[in-house]
């Protein structure tokens, strides 16, 4: 920038920017690398949320070792798994730290590019691996009658008017839309406050979608894994319509705020808002693919799950079928008749009728019987 101000004549403007700015330094590869600040309150959180997790998944598995008897020295059978911690500490609150006191922290107040990275990351990457951590089953494995009262609310009918997922998707994009083109974007850099509450404010919207779509923990109605797909599809068209709402915005977001701070090295402030919104755009949808995929495949575990639960219920009616056949079976002439169990001739005379009245019906088809498909199928007249 010396440079090139210096060889259009300008050396006295180059001291002045030089002067005005007081930001990071040039961002740089080794810096995005090596550049952290510490957020005392996203740290503060971030520890109180790991060490309650942890604790409960500790008391979790000591509960279960001390109920176990002496001959069951079995260890396949995991009280919590592994996997969950890894989600919720090591990736949510791992990519919360990311997004709060790594480079995006420190070059979130000088640059737009930045500040999209850690937006992605706060309302969709964060609240996805929270989600999968199954915090709330944990609250209610530790706590069973807390449990059972926060079940209770999440069943309430405000709370499926809230989660209705027409309701989650536009929140989950016109929080950072109104952020975004309303002077919130620059608020941030001024208050403390203002900005500790807006890394809330978007993570909310994020894990109340991904709680209610990936059915890991108790929700307040369960949907169809194939309705959530969708649902999903829609978030990702909001989500590209965001960035590209960025991208054609005509008014410089923040410009006023840019201008003073006299930035002197970078991409200019038109290009640093066409990055932004390429990346909003880019890596909002690369971040719904594994979504998408973790929603096929639990869906493909729930049918899975249904096609073993009817099968199962076929062959114990198939199996009660079978013995009620036993009593009409022919009798074999060889064997002597019991006169004691000859029937009284009024019995007799409505022989036929208790035969029929006691002949077992034919079996139904399994989707005639299936509450999901009774209103499908339907015999004809």
């Amino acid at each position: 920038m010396k440079t090139a101000l210096g060889v259009a004549g300008a050396p006295g403007l180059t001291r002045t920017l030089a002067a005005g700015y007081h930001g990071p330094p040039e961002l740089t590869v080794t810096r995005a690398l090596t550049e952290w600040t510490l957020d005392p309150w996203m740290l503060a959180l971030i520890v109180l949320l790991g060490g309650a997790y942890l604790g409960g998944v500790r008391r979790v598995r000591v509960r279960a070792r001390a109920s176990r008897t002496p001959r069951d020295n079995s260890d396949n059978a995991v009280p919590w798994p592994v996997a969950r911690p890894i989600w919720f500490c090591g990736l949510g609150l791992g990519f919360l730290i990311i997004a709060t006191m790594s480079w995006v922290g420190v070059y979130q107040s000088v640059l737009l590019y930045p500040r999209a990275v850690q937006t992605v990351l706060l309302i969709l990457v964060v609240p996805l691996f929270l989600a999968l951590g199954r915090p709330l089953t944990l609250f209610a494995t530790v706590f069973p009658r807390a449990g059972a009262r926060l079940e209770a609310v999440i069943r309430c009918r405000p709370a499926r008017i809230l989660t209705f997922p027409a309701i989650t998707t536009f929140a989950l994009v016109a929080v950072p839309f109104v952020m975004y083109f309303t002077s919130w974007y620059t608020a941030v850099f001024h208050s403390t406050t203002v900005r500790e509450l807006t890394y809330l404010v978007l993570m909310v919207p994020g894990f109340v979608f991904f709680w209610t779509l990936l059915r890991v923990d108790p929700v307040p109605k369960q949907y169809a894994y194939a309705v959530s797909m969708w649902i999903t599809g829609a978030a990702v068209i909001g989500d590209a319509f965001f960035g590209i709402a960025v991208i054609a915005n005509q008014n410089l977001i923040g410009a006023a705020y840019f201008h003073a701070l006299a930035r002197p090295w970078g991409p200019t402030l038109a290009t640093d808002e066409v990055i932004a919104g390429g990346v909003l755009w880019v890596l909002g949808d690369l971040v719904g693919l594994p979504f998408l995929a973790a929603q096929l495949i639990h869906m493909m575990r729930e049918d899975e799950s249904d096609a073993a639960r009817i099968d199962a219920e076929l062959d114990a009616h198939q199996a009660q079928l079978e013995a009620a056949r036993l009593p009409f079976a022919p009798r074999d002439p060889a064997v002597p008749r019991d006169p004691s169990a000859s029937a009284a001739p009024d019995d007799r005379a409505d022989g036929d009728d208790l035969s029929d009245r006691n002949k077992p019906q034919d079996p139904q088809l399994w989707w005639e019987t299936d509450p999901r498909f009774t209103s499908r199928f339907k015999p004809s007249s």
